[in-house]
Formats: structure tokens, C-alpha cells, sequence
């Protein structure tokens, strides 16, 4: 409320409010007064005239009663004038009187009867005292008064009031508008100029007012206006000198930022030369890498000795070092630079946990080592995201706990963390009884090129980038790892793993038991819980060891102690009073066990083992048994079983007809596609259950050729696409994948890969083939001098074609038909500078001396071609030179294939 709106209230309303209910007061005050006034006149009037009225009454005397009566209207406001006597009779009627209820008996005094707007008047009339001794009534008198005159007075008092009020009120309203103006004018002013200071006009001046206030409000604010004046002059000359300074300081920052962007520059073609100088480095390696492990693995297919055989094992654990020690390099850069990028394929924990328990079984075996796998069963069997990955955070865990342990066990335990809708939360750890970790160490545990203690690199191996690469995976795939350990009391590492879990399931059970007893001896305590589980879940009743009587199975886990002497005596005997088959965990590698007699069957797992390795075992052991459950008990079939449809498609005709070779079947059947093209107008027409897909095609490649089948129909979508190609590196086998293809395979392909592919699509197991090796025949063999591979090996494309050696003695005459030809296209492309042109004639040709005994060339072919996918150009005309004389030097042997 402002201050004009308090004065105007103050000084007007608070005055009319006062007037106004002395003004109510005194109309109700008038009113009561001016009644009374009336009442009693009459009353006086009325008692006044009544004895000259009761005498005239007792006389008769109607002309004095009437004068007397007139007297009375003249009274104000009487409108009649009533006799009666005393019988009730009217004997005289003055003025306009209104009839008035009959009246039985004469009123005993005077009174008055009010009744809205009229008054009765009753007034008993008597003859004088004087007379007689008692007065006698006579009669009454009656008399009407309208009142209506004093509601007239009182509108008219109300009026003049109310006038008054006006008058009053605008009079107020002239003072108090008057004061007002006068006492806010200044404030006004004031305001005014304080506003113009907020705004920064601090050249205002007020004049000084009468009253004392107002002249001290003008002299602050002016005092004030002065007081910002000097203020921002002082500001202003702050101001100029901060600018200055700021613009030096800017100047020094342009510079500094000058210098920093030529080092950031600097340090980025650093960063690009050490990346560059990494992927060269990383290929250089793996070219004669690749080398060295051809040379070895077609050493390995020759005749060797066992010392020899030993030499190449440890070339080829020092070939896969180096090989780990190079991927580590080119993760962690990939890591660094933000270039690695995971696939969404599906993933089953329980068959990647048993890959990974595989890998490290012999390293477990030699140090004598439990390795035990626990995949808890709330787990589901199908899910969402980078097998590649997990596979190598698994591994780089589960080697380190074996390196650092030299006695106890290592624990692989997979969990379910939490599951929301689609999305499932793992946590996997691995748990050891190895050295420990202090916290120190584990501050700098999962830093770069860093390990607990530096002698740790030269007394267990390793670069120090492995649980860096962990970290930095798991974080990329959603988890978080950490580290809970003492030293000397060995370390566990957990990590949690975020999947997708959009078709997940109940994990079906591979087995089913009748109710089977099964005597179990496990000394190892995580070993015989799984064990105990296990079987449980399949339906058995696991008993101890001393409760021997009607079991259907002994299981009896093995030490490496109890294989000699008198421990396996002892065991030996025990297997022998066993009336059931005996299955038999040995703690040792499968070439350092002795023979064991099984008088009623079993047979031998060597520790770690997996559940599948379990599962096929017991059920090769409990064959009777397994035959009689149903169908979906088994989560394989075994041949004969429904027809399948699988469709080979590669350009080579060769490689067709190989494939073809080692696919027949009764129960398979083999469909061929020499391109894209060919292969979508069969699956227009048809389905097919699995596609073998050759890569590197003309006119539309497998990669095309695999988009083009997905988008045909659902069934196509679903079915499984196997790549096969003669080369492929790290990084195009993850583009593949997440393109579209299920797997790739390296060429030469044997029966042990197709069987592993069939098993894992299909579930269907092939039947043993008829003989898988040929014996030797020094006729056939052609050897150039020690130090290169022999041209032609008719024992190797033996080996290659499953034993066909005819099948694989026609390979190689189609191959040397062809070679003529393939050189020419190879000279054109290279004198052309065509890299692309010359990768596919290298390609091919690769392919198709994969499946033939022509080692030499088989060699050639690989490395120029990993050099060409490497390197380009560069460094190529040298090996093109030896893969000339290699395919001179085979079709010189032309001849003898057909004298063979």
C-alpha cells in the first residue's frame, strides 16, 4: 500500500466512518425519542379529556361530546376519534376510524395498542369522584394516530445526514489530497533520483524542502550521488589498468597457447608415428611369425622322433608367446586409441569357461595344480555379447593365477549378479592360493608395463600389459574389476560383466540318471562339490566313498601319488571288488598315466576337465542307459539321423569337390554353388541347415553374398553362415562377424574342424570315417635339398582329404592345370600396380593349394599373401620370385602324378 493511498485512508475514511455511525447513532436515538415523545403526549391527552368526556357521556349531552372529542383531533397526527358506552355501542365517530375488533369489556386503563403504522388509543371513561362515592365507568374512548409522520421525520433526518456525510467527504478528500501531495512530492523526488543513480546518472541534484526530513533525505541523497561519482571515476581507473594488465596477460596466453598447440601437434604425430610404428611392427612380426608356424605345422606332419616332436612343441609355445606378446601391444593401443570395438554375438558361459579350462589344462597338470570351473546353474544358457573378449579377460586371469601359483588350486566361479528384463549382470571370479598381493602392489596392479615386483618379468614372463588390457575390456564392456588379496595368501579377481540376455533360458541338462547310486572319491573339496552338483542335477544320488554296496558308477579322483607303487596297488584293488564301471579323475597328463585294469569298464579323465568332457565320458560309459532315455535328454545326436542340407559355395570348383568329399553322407546333403549369385537362387527355392561360404569370389564376395541370404526369410536369418577362406587377419574376422557370418575357418579344413562346426549348428556327430591316414610310399615323394619343403607330398593331401588319396592325387593335377594361367593373371596384376587385382589371384590360388600335397607352394602362396595384406607393394617382387620357382618346380612333377 503506498504512502499517498495511507494518507488519503488516514484522513478520509477514518473521519467519514466516524460521522457515519454518529449519524446511525443518532437516527436510531431520534427514532426511540420521537416514539416515546408520541406514546406519552397521547396518553396525556387522552387521560386528560376523559372526565369531561365521561360526565358528558352520563348526561347524554352529544354536542359536548363532540366538542370535547374535536378537541382531541387536533392533536398531530390523530386521524379518528371513537365513543362507545358501556355496552359496547358506538355513540360518536370522528375522522376515518378503522373497524376495530369488537370489545367485550371496558378497558381498565389507558393504553396504547401499536400495529405497524397505526396506534390505538384506548382511554376508559367514568363519572367524576366528587358524585359519588365510587366512580362508575361510563364507557371508552378510542383514538387512532398514524405514525407515519415520524418515519417521514426520520428520512428526512437520514438526508440531511447524508448530505452532510457528502459535504464532510469532499471536503476531507480536498485536505487530504492536499496534505498528501505535499508530504510524498519530495519522497517522489527522491525515488526518482535514486532510480537514475541505479541506472548510473549520477549528475542529478535535489533541491532542499521546508520540513526538516525531507531537507536531510535531499542532502543524503546528494551526498550519495557524490559518493558514486568518485566511485566510478576510481572504478573507471581501475578498470583501465586491469584491461591493461589483462591484455598482457592475453598476449603471454596467445603465446603459451601457441606453444602448447605446437606441442599437442607434435605429440599427436607422435602418437600417430608410435601407432604406425606399432601395426607395422605388429605385421613385420606376424609375417615371419606366420612363417615359422606354417613351417612348424608342416613339420609337425612329417615323421619325427619324440625328442624332435619335443623341440617343436617349444617352438611353438615360444611362437604363441610372442604372438600374445604382439596382440597384448596391439590391444593396448587399440584400448588407447578408442578403435577397438566389441561384437554382439551370442555367448553360452559354461562352453566358453570349459574353452578357456581347456587352454590351460596342461600348465595346471604340470605344476600339479586343481583347476576347477563353477558355472552356477541360475546362469542362462544363452546370451549377448564379445566372446573374443571374455575369452581373453578368462585367460589372462587364469594364466596369471597358475604363473603365480605353485601349489593349491585356482577357482573359476560365474554367478548371476542381478537380472533386470533382457539385461543380465555376471559376476566371474577367479580365486588362487598363489603368492598374494600386498596393498601396495595392488595400488599399481593394473597400471601399464607394471607388475607387483620387478622381478616378476623375468622370473614368470610377461610385458605388465595384461590386467591392463583386463581393466580397460571389462570397463568397455560395462563391469568393473577389482582385486582382494593378502600376500602370501594368495588373490582373488572378480569383474562384473553386463550381457543382454534376449533368448535366455534354462540351461537343459545334458544327462539323465535313474535314480543312479554313484560312489564318489574326490580328496579335493571344490573338486567333489561340483561333482556332487553335477550329478545331482543329472538325476543321481552321489554317496561317499566308504558307503560301497549297489552304485551304479565309482568315480575316484587320483592324485599323482597314487599312481605308483603302493597307493595304486592298493586302488587297483579297489577298482577290481567294484561290481559297477569305474570312472577314474587322474591329477596328471594323459601321457604320464599308467594302464589301469577295468574289469567292467570306464575310463580315464585327466584333471581339469569340463563339462562337456564329463558329460561325454558318462555317457560313453552308461551307453544302455542313455539309449533308453528320450530324445531331448541328449543334447547331441549321433548319425543316422534326419537329413541335413549343407551348401557349399566357393568359385574354385576343387575346393568344392573337397569339401563335398569330406562332407558326404547318407545323412548329409551336399548342395553346390560356384558363386553369390548361384547360391541366392538356390535359397529362393529352398532352405538349407548350414552354408560353407567362401570369401574372396568374383562379382559379389561372401560377405555380399552372406547380406543378400539373411534378408531372403527368417529361416535364412537363422541359419548358420561358416566363412572359408585361405587368409584372414584379426581385424576382418571381427568385421565378418559382426556382418552377419557365425564362425570363420582357416583353409585347409579337416574333418576335425567340420566335425567341430557340425557339432556346435547342428548337434550331429559324423561317423568315424573309413581310414584317415595312407601308408608310405617313397615313390611318390619328391625332395629338393634339406633346406626347402618338398614340392609334392601325396601323404599331406592324404592327410588333407581325409584319407582320399586318390581324391587328393586329382586336387593336385587340377591345381597344376591351373597354375599356368593363375601366373600370367598374377604377372598382369603386379606389372599393373593393381594391389586389389593381385590380393584376389593370390587369394585364390592360396585356396586352392591349401587341400593339395604341394607344401612348398602351400607356404609361398600364404606368406606373399600375407605380406600383400601387411605391406602393399612393398617388399613383394622377391617373394613373387620364389612363388614363380615354387610353381615351376611343380609343374615339373606333372609327370610323375601320372605315372603314379
Amino acid at each position: 500500500m503506498s504512502l499517498n493511498t495511507r494518507l488519503l485512508f488516514a484522513l478520509l475514511v477514518f473521519p467519514l466512518l466516524v460521522y457515519a455511525i454518529m449519524a446511525l447513532l443518532l437516527v436510531v436515538q431520534s427514532e426511540m425519542s420521537g416514539r416515546d415523545v408520541l406514546k406519552e403526549r397521547l396518553m396525556s391527552a387522552g387521560e386528560l379529556l376523559a372526565p369531561s368526556l365521561g360526565s358528558a357521556m352520563e348526561e347524554g349531552d352529544l354536542p359536548r361530546l363532540e366538542e370535547i372529542a374535536r378537541q382531541l383531533l387536533e392533536q398531530k397526527g390523530l386521524r379518528s376519534a371513537t365513543l362507545f358506552d358501556e355496552q359496547g355501542n358506538r355513540l360518536l365517530v370522528l375522522g376515518r376510524s378503522m373497524p376495530s375488533p369488537p370489545r367485550l369489556n371496558i378497558p381498565i386503563s389507558t393504553s396504547v395498542t401499536m400495529d405497524d403504522n397505526i396506534w390505538r388509543l384506548q382511554v376508559p371513561l367514568s363519572t367524576s369522584p366528587g358524585q359519588y362515592f365510587n366512580p362508575v365507568n361510563t364507557g371508552w374512548l378510542e383514538a387512532e394516530i398514524d405514525i407515519r409522520t415520524l418515519t417521514l421525520e426520520r428520512y428526512k433526518l437520514i438526508a440531511s445526514l447524508s448530505l452532510g456525510g457528502m459535504l464532510l467527504g469532499l471536503l476531507l478528500f480536498l485536505v487530504a489530497f492536499a496534505i498528501s501531495r505535499y508530504a510524498t512530492r519530495p519522497i517522489e523526488e527522491a525515488n526518482q533520483a535514486l532510480y537514475r543513480l541505479s541506472r548510473g546518472d549520477y549528475r542529478l541534484f535535489l533541491a532542499s524542502a521546508r520540513p526538516t526530513e525531507f531537507k536531510l533525505l535531499a542532502e543524503h541523497v546528494n551526498g550519495l550521488a557524490e559518493h558514486f561519482r568518485q566511485a566510478q571515476h576510481e572504478m573507471q581507473s581501475q578498470i583501465e589498468q586491469a584491461t591493461s594488465e589483462l591484455q598482457e596477460s592475453m598476449e603471454t596466453i596467445e603465446e603459451q597457447n601457441i606453444k602448447l598447440d605446437l606441442a599437442h601437434r607434435s605429440a599427436l604425430r607422435a602418437n600417430a608415428v608410435k601407432s604406425e610404428f606399432l601395426a607395422n611392427m605388429s605385421h613385420e612380426i606376424r609375417t615371419p611369425l606366420n612363417g615359422i608356424i606354417g613351417f612348424c605345422r608342416l613339420l609337425g606332419r612329417s615323421s619325427l622322433d619324440p625328442r624332435q616332436k619335443e623341440w617343436l612343441e617349444h617352438v611353438h609355445r615360444a611362437c604363441d608367446n610372442l604372438l600374445m606378446l604382439v596382440n597384448d601391444v596391439l590391444d593396448f593401443s587399440k584400448l588407447e586409441a578408442d578403435r577397438l570395438k566389441l561384437e554382439e554375438v551370442e555367448v553360452d558361459i559354461v562352453t566358453l569357461v570349459d574353452e578357456v579350462i581347456g587352454l590351460h589344462a596342461p600348465e595346471a597338470q604340470r605344476k600339479h595344480l586343481h583347476l576347477v570351473a563353477m558355472v552356477y546353474d541360475d546362469v542362462p544358457s544363452s546370451l549377448c555379447g564379445d566372446p573374443l573378449r571374455i575369452h581373453q579377460v578368462l585367460n589372462n586371469l587364469i594364466s596369471n593365477a597358475l604363473k603365480f601359483t605353485t601349489e593349491g588350486e585356482v577357482i573359476i566361479r560365474v554367478m548371476l549378479d542381478s537380472q533386470e528384463g533382457q539385461h543380465v549382470v555376471l559376476n566371474i571370479s577367479v580365486s588362487d592360493t598363489g603368492i598374494g598381493l600386498s596393498e601396495e602392489q595392488q595400488e599399481t596392479l593394473f597400471s601399464a608395463f607394471s607388475q607387483a615386483e620387478p622381478s616378476h618379468s623375468r622370473q614368470f614372463g610377461g610385458s605388465g600389459l595384461g590386467l591392463t588390457i583386463c581393466r580397460q575390456l571389462i570397463q568397455r564392456m560395462g563391469g568393473e574389476i577389482s582385486v582382494d588379496s593378502e600376500l602370501g595368501a594368495g588373490a582373488t579377481f572378480s569383474f562384473t560383466l553386463p550381457l543382454l540376455a534376449d533368448m535366455a533360458k534354462e540351461r537343459p541338462q545334458e544327462l539323465a540318471f535313474d535314480a543312479s547310486i554313484v560312489r564318489l572319491h574326490e580328496p579335493h573339496l571344490p573338486t567333489r562339490h561340483v561333482l556332487e552338483h553335477l550329478l545331482e542335477r543329472w538325476g543321481a544320488t552321489p554317496v561317499s566313498f566308504i558307503e560301497s554296496g549297489n552304485e551304479t558308477l565309482l568315480i575316484l579322483g587320483l592324485d599323482h601319488d597314487d599312481f605308483v607303487g603302493e597307493r595304486k596297488t592298493y586302488w587297483q584293488t579297489v577298482i577290481a571288488k567294484a561290481s559297477c564301471p569305474t570312472l577314474i579323475l587322474a591329477s596328471t597328463a594323459s601321457f604320464e598315466t599308467p594302464p589301469w585294469e577295468l574289469p567292467h569298464g570306464g575310463d580315464m579323465l585327466c584333471k581339469p576337465f569340463t563339462r562337456a568332457q564329463l558329460t561325454t565320458t558318462l555317457k560313453k560309459m552308461l551307453q544302455p542307459v542313455q539309449d533308453s532315455l528320450p530324445q531331448s535328454a541328449t543334447p547331441t545326436k549321433l548319425l543316422p539321423a534326419p537329413t541335413a542340407t549343407i551348401l557349399i559355395v566357393d568359385d574354385n570348383a576343387s575346393n568344392r569337390e573337397l569339401l563335398k568329399a569330406l562332407l558326404e553322407n547318407d545323412h548329409i546333403h551336399i548342395v553346390l554353388a560356384a558363386g553369390g549369385q548361384e547360391a541366392l537362387d538356390y535359397a529362393r527355392q529352398h532352405k538349407a541347415d548350414m552354408v560353407l561360404m567362401d570369401i574372396r569370389m568374383p562379382d559379389m564376395d561372401g560377405v555380399q553374398t552372406t547380406k543378400a541370404l539373411r534378408r531372403i526369410s527368417n529361416s535364412w536369418a537363422r541359419c548358420p553362415i561358416i566363412a572359408v577362406t585361405a587368409h584372414v587377419l584379426s581385424a576382418e574376422r571381427q568385421q565378418w562377424l559382426a556382418e552377419g557370418l557365425d564362425d570363420v575357418l582357416i583353409k585347409p579344413i579337416n574333418e576335425a574342424q567340420l566335425q567341430q562346426q557340425l557339432q556346435r549348428f547342428l548337434g550331429v556327430t559324423l561317423h568315424a570315417n573309413q581310414a584317415t591316414t595312407v601308408p608310405d610310399n617313397d615313390t611318390n615323394r619328391a625332395y629338393y635339398p634339406p633346406s626347402m619343403l618338398p614340392v609334392i607330398d601325396l601323404e599331406l593331401g592324404a592327410r588333407l582329404t581325409g584319407g582320399r588319396k586318390h581324391l587328393a592325387k586329382e586336387q593336385l593335377k587340377r591345381l597344376i592345370d591351373s597354375l599356368t594361367e593363375c601366373e600370367e593373371q598374377i604377372r598382369n596384376a603386379f606389372d599393373n600396380q593393381n594391389l586389389n587385382a593381385l590380393l584376389d589371384h593370390v587369394h585364390a590360388l592360396n585356396g586352392a593349394s591349401r587341400y593339395c600335397g604341394a607344401p612348398e607352394l602351400a607356404l609361398t602362396v600364404e606368406t606373399l599373401e600375407t605380406r600383400l595384406r601387411t605391406s602393399g607393394l612393398n617388399h613383394a617382387e622377391s617373394l613373387l620370385d620364389e612363388l614363380y620357382g615354387a610353381i615351376k618346380r611343380l609343374c615339373e612333377q606333372r609327370s610323375t602324378l601320372d605315372e603314379g
